[in-house]
């Protein structure tokens, strides 16, 4: 059973909002009228799409092609695609338009896409990459791609969209360049690129998350679900998903958006303390997972079960409450992909139209490897970044200076 969602904070507009998103698409939404910022909300059931449910469900459970000790070159049911009219030889320089930097997820992958250039550059392909940053703003990124056009110095394209729907011309004027496009980590509704490069995607997210909580409580119990944002597809397809499974399995549950922010996600959490028991909470995004717990040490309450993110301070403080919890992944290390796609590309080798990498939740088991491997590490790194084979591991990713 859901109540009906709940809007933390009073937002001015969607253009605030995208900033929080680390790894999600199409913000268009406009606050309602006449209720003090409450959000107009699709509900979660306009997002379904039980095509694209059903596909990702099942590829949770497909093994993936690739070598094992490099899961940022893997790829689940590869569709392969001829690259030879983009052969050539000496090398290149890629164009990169980056929706932005400004949070933990999308910095610990910037870091990483940097050290990948440097040991690419080695190579002799993929000599130079000019960046842009949106800054989260559509405007900004429409104009940084049709930069690149008119500058006419881009061997080829990478774009991280800052939405979906209002970047797809840029990119379908990008591919009319006859440069190879690779778009990664959000997508676009055009299908011109050269590849498509993400995890399984939002589904998947929720299906696991959703149906860990569901194992662990009981029909009745309830969750808190903290959301980051509306409109925004791989969230709200996370938020679809989960929504489904606590209907059919009879879980209580009330949503609220939080925007990622811990003094709200705290107060939240409190306030639905305050009014009885909460036996759950399901996140869309990490960010601000530890707060959500010292709501219920404050309140001298049990610990609840739990979903966070692979984010280190959430990894951590599971480790100190030997809480019940599960850290899904959006994979990080999908920063890597784009530029050595790339090199691929200028090789003639084929790569997938659409390059699906896997995406495993850490569980129990996994945590104290997880913990172990990124001993070190600051709380806003994210612990499946894949980075550990590159030559500035670990200093570079301690260090945290953003390029």
């Amino acid at each position: 059973m859901r109540r009906g969602l709940r809007s933390a904070i009073g937002i001015a507009s969607a253009g605030a909002l995208i900033a929080l998103a680390g790894c999600t698409t199409d913000p268009s939404v406009e606050p309602a009228e006449g209720d003090g910022g409450a959000q107009e909300e699709a509900p979660a059931e306009e997002w379904f799409d039980q095509e694209v449910y059903d596909k990702q469900f099942k590829q949770r459970e497909v093994e993936p092609e690739g070598p094992d000790d490099k899961p940022y070159l893997q790829m689940i049911n590869p569709e392969m695609k001829d690259t030879s009219e983009f052969k050539s030889e000496g090398g290149k320089k890629m164009c990169f338009a980056n929706a932005s930097i400004s949070n933990p997820w999308r910095q610990t992958g910037w870091i990483t896409m940097n050290e990948q250039l440097k040991e690419l550059k080695k190579n002799g392909v993929i000599t130079e990459m000019e960046t842009r940053d949106a800054q989260d703003n559509d405007d900004t990124q429409i104009a940084d791609i049709d930069y690149f056009i008119a500058e006419g110095n881009c061997d080829g394209f990478i774009i991280s969209p800052n939405s979906t729907a209002a970047i797809t011309p840029a990119v379908e004027r990008a591919c009319k360049t006859d440069k190879p496009v690779i778009v990664f980590d959000r997508g676009v509704e055009t299908d011109c690129a050269v590849t498509f490069i993400h995890p399984i995607g939002g589904f998947a997210w929720g299906i696991d998350t959703a149906q860990f909580l569901i194992d662990n409580l009981k029909e009745g119990d309830k969750v808190v679900a903290l959301r980051i944002l509306p409109g925004v597809d791989v969230l709200e397809q996370r938020w679809a998903a989960a929504d489904k499974l606590f209907s059919e399995a009879g879980i209580e549950v009330v949503d609220y958006f939080a925007e990622g922010d811990p003094a709200e996600i705290k107060k939240v959490v409190s306030d639905e303390l305050a009014k009885g028991d909460v036996q759950g909470i399901w996140m869309d995004a990490g960010d601000g997972a530890v707060s959500a717990i010292e709501a219920f040490e404050d309140a001298g309450k049990d610990y609840p079960v739990m979903t966070g993110e692979d984010e280190l301070s959430f990894l951590r403080k599971w480790k100190e409450t030997e809480m019940t919890a599960l850290a899904p992944v959006y994979t990080n290390f999908q920063w890597r992909t784009p530029l050595l796609a790339a090199e691929k590309i200028f090789q003639g080798e084929e790569v997938p139209s659409e390059w699906v990498l896997p995406q495993s939740p850490i569980t129990a088991e996994d945590l104290d490897e997880y913990l172990e491997r990124n001993e070190g590490m600051p709380d806003g790194h994210y612990a499946k970044f894949g980075g550990e084979d590159l030559p500035g591991f670990p200093e570079v990713w301690q260090e945290r200076v953003i390029p």
